[in-house]
C-alpha cells in the first residue's frame, strides 16, 4: 500500500480538541501507515462547524441534492469555518505525534473548479488537481491536511464538498486506496433501513443506487466521489463510520462494517 487519501467529516468531527479521541485515533493509524510505507493524506469537511457559523450570523443553510447552495457571502463563511477546523485538526494531530500541515484547495491550485451555477451558485464539481504540494510535504515525511475549498479560473474561491475533493485527489494520485469517513457504517440500499447496509457493491450497481434515489442527501456525493476515483485511477474505496476507535486502520482490516467499491 503506497497512497492512502483519507476523508473525514460530518459528525466524526464533532470534538476538535487535542484531546479528541478520534483525532488521537486517526493520528495513530496514518502514523502506522507512514511507518509501513504508505503516504496518507487526509481530505476534511466541516458540516457541522459551517452550520454554527452560518447560524450565528443569521444565514440560512439551503442544500440541493446533498450539495450546501453558496451564494458569495456564505462561501466566505465557508471559508472561514473550514480554515477554523483545518488549522484546529492539524494543532490536535501535531500534538498526537503526527508530523502534520494544514492545506486549502487553493494552495499551489491543490483544486481548481468551474462554478456549478444553477441552484448551487458557488459550489464546484469535478475538481482539476494539481498535487504536486502534496508529494512535497511527503517527501518531508509530512503528512497534508486539506480542506475542501477550491479556486476558479478567476481565482475566486468556490466549495467543493469534500468528498468530492477526496475523490479528485485520489483519482489524481492513482490511490491505493481512499477511504471515506462519516457517521454511517455502510452505503444503504433502502437509505432509511439501517439493516439495508451493503458489503460491497460495483461502480454500476452505485449507478443504480443514484438513478433510483437510494443515494441521497449526503449518500450522494459519496457515491459520486467512489466513481469519480475509480474512473481517475484509484484502486480501492471503503466507506465507513469514523466515529468508531481507529475507524481508518478498522476499515482497511475490515474490522468494522464497511462498504468496499469495486471496479
Amino acid at each position: 500500500m503506497n497512497v492512502v487519501v483519507v476523508k473525514i467529516g460530518g459528525h466524526a468531527l464533532d470534538t476538535l480538541s487535542v484531546d479528541s479521541t478520534v483525532l488521537a485515533d486517526l493520528a495513530s493509524d496514518v502514523a502506522a501507515l507512514r511507518v509501513a510505507g504508505a503516504n496518507v493524506v487526509i481530505v476534511h469537511g466541516g458540516g457541522p462547524q459551517i452550520a454554527q457559523l452560518l447560524s450565528e450570523v443569521q444565514i440560512s443553510s439551503e442544500f440541493h441534492d446533498g450539495l450546501r447552495v453558496t451564494d458569495s457571502l456564505t462561501m466566505d463563511y465557508v471559508a472561514m469555518a473550514l480554515a477554523l477546523v483545518n488549522v484546529k485538526m492539524t494543532a490536535a494531530l501535531n500534538q498526537q505525534g503526527l508530523r502534520a500541515a494544514g492545506l486549502s484547495g487553493a494552495d499551489a491550485n491543490l483544486f481548481t473548479a468551474a462554478p456549478l451555477d444553477g441552484p448551487w451558485l458557488r459550489v464546484g464539481s469535478q475538481p482539476s488537481v494539481s498535487p504536486d504540494l502534496v508529494r512535497v510535504l511527503w517527501e518531508r515525511d509530512v503528512t497534508p491536511i486539506v480542506s475542501s475549498v477550491a479556486v476558479d479560473a478567476k481565482g475566486e474561491l468556490l466549495n467543493i464538498n469534500a468528498d468530492t475533493a477526496a475523490g479528485a485527489l485520489a483519482g489524481a494520485l492513482e490511490a491505493d486506496v481512499l477511504v471515506l469517513l462519516s457517521d454511517i457504517d455502510q452505503i444503504r440500499s433502502e437509505p432509511d433501513n439501517p439493516e439495508s447496509g451493503l458489503t460491497q457493491v460495483t461502480g454500476d450497481e452505485l449507478r443504480v443506487l443514484l438513478d433510483s434515489g437510494a443515494a441521497r442527501d449526503g449518500m450522494r456525493p459519496k457515491v459520486i466521489a467512489a466513481l469519480d476515483a475509480l474512473a481517475g485511477g484509484a484502486q480501492r474505496i471503503l466507506l465507513a463510520n469514523g466515529t468508531r476507535r481507529h475507524a481508518l486502520a478498522q476499515a482497511l482490516l475490515g474490522a468494522i462494517p464497511t462498504t468496499e467499491v469495486q471496479a
